[in-house]
């Protein structure tokens, strides 16, 4: 099984071009096979691609903007279904491939059925909720450090700053008293 990634590399949008590096350089970084596919081009792969997006997936216009993401003949989705499955950690599944040896499952691809798109039943909204439990413990755990931390630093600075106050009041008297005894020897000397 091989990965279609549909670009176009002499595209003039600069997010374009953006989407287009980040699923081409996740894929290579994770070592997964892939095949770059030009739509600039090449016409026929322009048109193959126009021709085999979902319409659900076509934009108003109607004319899908890359890339675009196949697993051979199955569409998977565009940049934005990719970015979700990326962040939700299904990649694997949104490409229609079996998760590398050793690598952390909720659910194998037999037990749960897969939808057209390559992404799986059950395993969004798990992912989902579990993100969003740990994005909440996570602000709640960074609010109780702040407060914490907030409460630590407020402290500090006053003690500090009596400490600092005490010892410089005593350092100026000190010093007033040695020029008072100055200007004293002074104007003894002078008279």
């Amino acid at each position: 099984m091989v990965i279609k990634v549909f670009v176009a590399t002499s595209s003039g949008s600069i997010a374009i071009r953006k989407k287009q590096q980040e699923v081409v350089g996740f894929l290579e970084a994770n070592k997964i096979d892939f095949k770059e596919l030009d739509i600039a081009g090449d016409e026929d792969n322009r048109k193959w691609m126009r021709e085999n997006v979902p319409g659900e997936k076509k934009p108003q216009n109607g004319i899908p903007l890359p890339p675009q993401i196949f697993n051979e003949e199955q569409y998977c989705g565009d940049f934005d279904s990719f970015f979700s499955a990326k962040e939700e950690n299904i990649i694997y599944s949104f490409l229609g491939l079996a998760p590398p040896p050793g690598s952390k499952v909720t659910k194998s691809s037999e037990e749960a059925s897969s939808l057209p798109n390559g992404d799986v039943v059950g395993e969004v909204q798990s992912a989902t909720e579990a993100t969003e439990k740990a994005e909440e413990s996570g602000e709640n755990e960074a609010q109780k450090e702040d407060n914490q931390d907030s409460g630590t630093l407020a402290e500090s600075p006053e003690k500090n700053t009596e400490e600092i106050t005490e010892e410089g009041a005593e350092g100026e008297a000190e010093e007033e008293e040695a020029e008072k005894g100055e200007e004293e020897q002074g104007e003894e000397e002078d008279s």
